[in-house]
């Protein structure tokens, strides 16, 4: 087999699919397009890494816009600290991202919203968001399935890249990578995307940017697990800038007692949170879930010694489809006193049975209404309870342990609006891209429904960039071959 392509792209998630198909397709009519390598660090039944378990809910409408109230949200939760530029680029380009999954066979869901207890502002501003029939696995399938049809590209599963190649003057043109037999090789081409996620599958990594206890955040999905910062490493070592809060993760409140990936209470606000010692710790009304449930999960982890206890009553039940937004395969603890469902949920009851009684003396008379923020609240407590504050006084009692379990990383590299890795002057490194999760853009919040959607979006403006730039010298060596 030669070592020798055009164009490499380490990882087989969204990012990576989304470069490797766009690049082909740009190449296809060349009498020459040159080949294309793709890696997975897995084997070939678990490709597409972490985008094979997420749901890929899409912050879009039916027309395929993204929410236009994204960009102004993430300055806005990032204390100014988002790239605008960056983030105009992905609202230019969201409508093109979602006729190339449509054009591949992916089919885009608006249909009621499957978490039905929405509210007013509804997660990510429009109702319902879109997302692909059959989730993140759909999309790895489609774009596999469309990339397999062409004869000029090498899916290389099992192999891990170890360091990028340079030539003297600093242009990348290639990747040193190891396969499953421990073997070194090196692959060379012009032009690499790297599109191998975070680095929530390093502990070592997680600790050092995260700090202690950092072991101890399980992961979401198996997925996530093959993501060890390998991209970051090996741009890092050729001076690339970073972007995004180090120090802050996409958390998840999930149920301790499932085995199944993705088991994420995310209804939630109607009831109240206990940690371990049977306490109130948050202000479960603060926000709508879509947008507290991430800052729910790190809190678990960062202060809670990662457990908590999620406790609602008969009200909570009675909203309909309550139960399309608890997305464990178990179903909730249930009992008719909240001294039975204490001892369910393994909780001493004295304490628990007086912050509930606590909580329920403080919360105002004003109307109930689960659809918006209500301003039914609590007062003269700590921590107060800002909306859909209803006491819990009517059995049955549900309630659900937890834990934080972590998504993905903020920390990533800084790119261009093209998808070039840059140096901390904002110079691009000749040859070298990077997309998706892998590339910083958050700070303190993660404004849902966006990882997917720029990760296939800066995946496929590398390829483009990649393509002109392999277009501009086929023209220049042309015209020098004239003369």
């Amino acid at each position: 087999m030669s070592n020798e392509y055009n164009f490499i792209v380490v990882g087989h998630g969204a990012a990576g699919l989304a470069a490797a198909l766009s690049y082909a397709e740009l190449t296809a009519s060349d009498p020459h397009p040159g080949r294309i390598a793709i890696l997975d660090r897995g084997p070939r039944e678990q490709r597409g890494g972490a985008t094979r378990w997420t749901g890929a809910f899409l912050r879009i409408d039916p027309e395929g816009n993204l929410d236009p109230n994204w960009v102004d949200f993430m300055a806005e939760v990032s204390g100014g600290l988002s790239d605008r530029e960056y983030c105009r680029k992905l609202e230019a380009e969201t409508p093109t991202t979602v006729k190339f999954l449509r054009d591949h066979g992916v089919k885009l869901l608006f249909e009621e919203f499957p978490l039905a207890h929405t509210f007013d502002n509804g997660v990510a501003g429009i109702i319902p968001p879109g997302r692909p029939e059959g989730g993140g696995v759909a999309i790895v399938d489609a774009l596999s399935t469309s990339l397999e049809q062409y004869q000029n590209v090498d899916f290389l599963y099992e192999t891990e890249a170890v360091r990028l190649t340079t030539t003297g003057d600093g242009q990348v043109n290639g990747v040193i990578v190891r396969n499953n037999e421990g073997l070194l090789r090196t692959l060379s081409a012009p032009s690499v995307v790297l599109a191998s996620g975070g680095f929530q599958g390093n502990p070592e990594m997680l600790t050092r940017y995260l700090g202690d206890r950092a072991c101890d955040l399980p992961q979401i999905a198996p997925g996530t697990q093959g993501n060890r910062g390998d991209g970051l490493r090996m741009a890092l070592e050729l001076g690339a800038d970073t972007a995004g809060q180090f120090d802050m993760i996409h958390a998840e409140p999930s149920d301790t007692r499932s085995q199944a990936a993705d088991s994420v209470i995310y209804t939630f606000t109607t009831g109240i949170f206990v940690n371990e010692q049977g306490q109130r710790f948050y202000d479960e009304g603060a926000e709508t879930w879509d947008n507290s449930f991430e800052k729910i999960g790190y809190e678990i982890w960062k202060h809670q010694n990662q457990k908590a206890y999620w406790i609602a009553d008969a009200k909570t039940l009675a909203i309909p489809n309550i139960e399309q937004g608890w997305l464990s395969d178990l179903a909730p603890e249930k009992a008719d006193t909240i001294e039975e469902l204490a001892e369910k949920l393994g909780l001493d009851f004295e304490p628990v049975s007086k912050t509930i009684e606590e909580f329920n003396a403080a919360v105002t008379d004003d109307a109930f209404d689960w659809r918006r923020l209500d301003g039914k609240h609590t007062e003269g407590i700590r921590p107060p309870k800002s909306n859909w504050a209803v006491p819990l006084d009517e059995g049955p009692f549900v309630g659900f342990p937890l834990t934080g379990v972590i998504c993905f990383t903020f920390g990533g590299l800084r790119t261009d609006t093209d998808s070039r890795v840059v140096t901390p002057s904002g110079v691009a490194i000749p040859g070298l891209y990077a997309a998706g999760e892998l590339t910083g853009a958050f700070y303190h919040a993660y404004p849902v429904a966006t990882s997917v959607l720029r990760c296939l979006t800066f995946g496929r403006l590398a390829a483009q960039h990649a393509f002109a730039v392999r277009d501009a010298s086929a023209f220049a060596e042309s015209i020098q071959s004239v003369r």
